[in-house]
């Protein structure tokens, strides 16, 4: 198998700190028949796509913590908080879960996602 991607890594190209375009980028990170499910709602790679264009014209900046991560053969999950500033000037925290497969080329097949809101002070123990 291809060296794994990381979340932390795609979400900062994709939407927190982009430095290419939006198709580079999830070429990058996703396989072609990538799906993603978050809120009970699968959604293909390509209403995932349109999903993501909108997230990266809204947020301003951001930030990713990683707080776990494990790889096992194609199996993976990640637990981390993102903190973003939209252009309306609103923030957001959260803490999600993720668990997911990799694609043989090293590329994310499928993540689902689930997460809740923090408060701004709300520390998150990593233990």
């Amino acid at each position: 198998m291809a060296d794994q991607v990381r979340l932390s890594d795609a979400l900062n190209e994709l939407a927190l700190a982009p430095t290419r375009a939006l198709d580079d980028a999830l070429d990058a990170y996703y396989a072609p028949d990538y799906t993603h499910r978050s809120d009970g709602k699968t959604l293909d790679r390509a209403e995932f796509t349109q999903l993501v264009a909108g997230m990266r014209d809204r947020v301003v900046s951001g930030t990713v913590t990683v707080l776990d991560e494990i790889r096992h053969g194609t199996t993976y999950a990640e637990r981390h908080v993102y903190e973003i500033t939209m252009t309306d000037g609103t923030t957001a925290r959260r803490e999600i879960s993720v668990f997911g497969s990799f694609a043989e080329d090293g590329r994310f097949r499928h993540l689902s996602e689930t997460g809740f809101d923090l408060a701004p002070d709300e520390t998150t123990p990593t233990a």
